[in-house]
């Protein structure tokens, strides 16, 4: 049976295709685009999953869209009365919009695929639910979805046995911690559904000195539910601000985005994280009391708070976890497909202990040579032994190296597919890397990989972490070893990279290690800030020259800059 899921119409639309219950291609029309948290219908990435497939739209069994638009179109209808009329207006507009987006989506399936079967629709939350349970390792589990909002919901509690997920708790807009989190990002001058993760790189540098603040702003109950004091807030009543003037009576005037940051936005971050992180321990508590289970699966866009992952990991409250790697609504359109695919199905699901983010497209060396030649860029073929030995040397030279290979990562990661590399080894490796190539604040911490059997040996992370899902603390005695890895409060967002899912990165590596005596480099998404991270071999060469990159490795080339 095969299944296409979509997401689309609000922000990183995508598409993915799941084959006999796995999740064989996926897509962000971003990448394919170029065009930054693209929300537009999928078209490039459908046409992946089914060419990947070996399908024409015909094929499938079934497509199966995210989110339900009724509901979310009731929400917003109901949301839309307490508005100011500015904002009114906006939402009745698009709301027209939105109608008239769902009601063609059949026809525009028919017009650009030639689909004319059946199209389901999942719940948001469902969608998000079914990414992360039907991807784990376990065949049972406790399932916490927390974002935004979605239709109505923006916390679901769920249990996943076998092929089925089943409800255990909801929480409804306005309650949302994702809105709590959006807020403070806004207050603190940065973009809502772009700037979250600044607010949390930037809490690292401050103190919760504005704990008690915080806890005025969220109510953390008992049972693990919270609620907002939605008097702080406006994002009920205007789409244009997301507080009102009684958070800047309590928390003294918002930074405007040109203003520098100070001591006390550090501050205020450091406590909207801490107080995030306990209402997430609460709403883990409790869902571990109701389910019974030890393990716990997660998704949700607030799944991507890699420090809060850490505090819940180390808290104890549950022996396994997996975290959908892509967990905002990119990762939609996997779990739309997979709980379409086991909604239709009567087999009999197996727990994936391998689940792999490598489902987007990968290049021959015809295409990549195509592009070097039209380019007139110097080139070198070289054996994968010789390729790792010369790009181990240009890092441990201080050197800054593309790296392009393979299948493409799915989600808002750079995992070794499409990534930049740098000496960790260095602590100048960040400012270089900020002044030459990402052009990014200086707050902001930069990520390495390890090799998966060294990783216990230089960081405090029990378990291996392919997702670049948590931030561990550096070992006492290896922050010098890995200066440039090391964030200002001794922690690290680090991935571990095992010889069995990426042997050629792993060879990387420990040619690296050879020279160095460190298997630990820096690894930061193939782009510039702004841009989706490159998908094919002509956006890695634009990359390449455009910014001050010594080198490329695509393929099996070495690419030299050419002046």
């Amino acid at each position: 049976m095969n299944v296409l899921g979509l997401s689309c119409y609000y922000h990183d639309a995508a598409a993915a295709l799941v084959r006999d219950g796995r999740v064989i291609a996926a897509g962000e029309e971003e990448r394919f685009t170029r065009r930054k948290h693209d929300r537009s219908f999928p078209a490039k990435a459908i046409r992946f999953c089914l060419d990947f497939g070996g399908l024409q739209g015909s094929d499938l069994d079934l497509v199966v869209f995210y989110e339900k638009p009724l509901r979310k179109l009731q929400r917003g209808l109901q949301m839309a009365a307490p508005l100011d009329a500015r904002s009114r207006e906006t939402v009745r507009r698009h709301l027209r919009h939105h109608v008239h987006q769902m009601a063609t989506l059949p026809q525009l399936l028919a017009d650009t695929i030639g689909y004319r079967g059946e199209l389901h629709y999942c719940e948001h939350h469902l969608s998000h639910a079914a990414s992360c349970f039907y991807a784990s390792p376990f065949e049972e589990a406790a399932i916490l979805t927390v974002d935004g909002v979605g239709e109505w919901v923006t916390t679901g509690q769920f249990v996943g046995v076998g092929n089925r997920i089943e409800s255990v708790r909801e929480i409804h807009y306005p309650q949302s911690l994702g809105m709590f989190y959006a807020a403070l990002t806004a207050y603190l001058g940065f973009e809502v559904n772009e700037g979250e993760y600044k607010v949390m790189g930037l809490a690292s540098y401050g103190q919760p000195t504005f704990a008690a603040a915080m806890e005025k702003l969220i109510e953390l109950n008992d049972d693990g539910s919270f609620r907002l004091d939605l008097s702080y807030f406006d994002y009920v009543h205007s789409l244009e601000r997301m507080f009102s003037s009684k958070l800047v009576e309590l928390l003294g005037p918002p930074r405007l985005p040109s203003e520098p940051v100070e001591r006390r936005h550090m501050d205020i971050a450091a406590s909207a994280q801490k107080r995030v992180e306990e209402a997430l321990i609460g709403l883990a508590r409790s869902l571990r009391d109701v389910s019974r289970s030890v393990n716990l699966c997660m998704a949700g866009g607030v799944s991507h708070n890699v420090v809060a992952n850490s505090t819940i990991q180390k808290s104890g409250v549950f022996d396994g976890i997996f975290i959908q790697p892509a967990s905002g609504d990119n990762g939609g359109a996997v779990g739309a497909a997979l709980e379409g695919y086991w909604r239709a199905s009567d087999g009999s699901r197996l727990p994936q202990p391998d689940y792999n983010t490598c489902l987007g497209p990968a290049f021959d060396e015809a295409a990549i040579v195509k592009v070097l030649k039209l380019r007139r860029l110097a080139f070198r073929k070289l054996g994968a032994d010789e390729l790792c030995r010369e790009v181990a040397r240009m890092v441990h030279d201080d050197l800054i190296v593309g790296w392009f290979q393979g299948r493409m990562e799915f989600g808002p990661r750079a995992l070794g597919q499409r990534s930049i590399l740098g000496n960790a080894c260095n602590a100048e490796t960040k400012d270089t890397l900020n002044v030459r190539v990402k052009r990014r604040e200086e707050f902001r911490p930069f990520a390495p990989i390890v090799i998966e059997e060294a990783a216990q040996d230089y960081f405090d992370q029990p378990t291996p972490s392919p997702f670049m899902l948590y931030a561990p603390h550096v070992r006492p005695g290896m922050e010098a070893r890995v200066p440039a890895a090391t964030h200002v409060d001794g922690t690290s967002r680090m991935q571990t990279i095992s010889a069995r899912h990426n042997p050629l990165l792993h060879r990387l590596l420990k040619e690296f290690e050879a020279l160095s005596g460190v298997p630990v480099m820096i690894n930061t998404s193939f782009n510039i800030r702004g841009e989706p991270i490159v998908c094919t071999p002509a956006d890695a060469v634009n990359c390449f020259l455009r910014t001050d990159i010594d080198y490329l490795a695509i393929g099996d080339f070495l690419v030299e800059k050419p002046f």
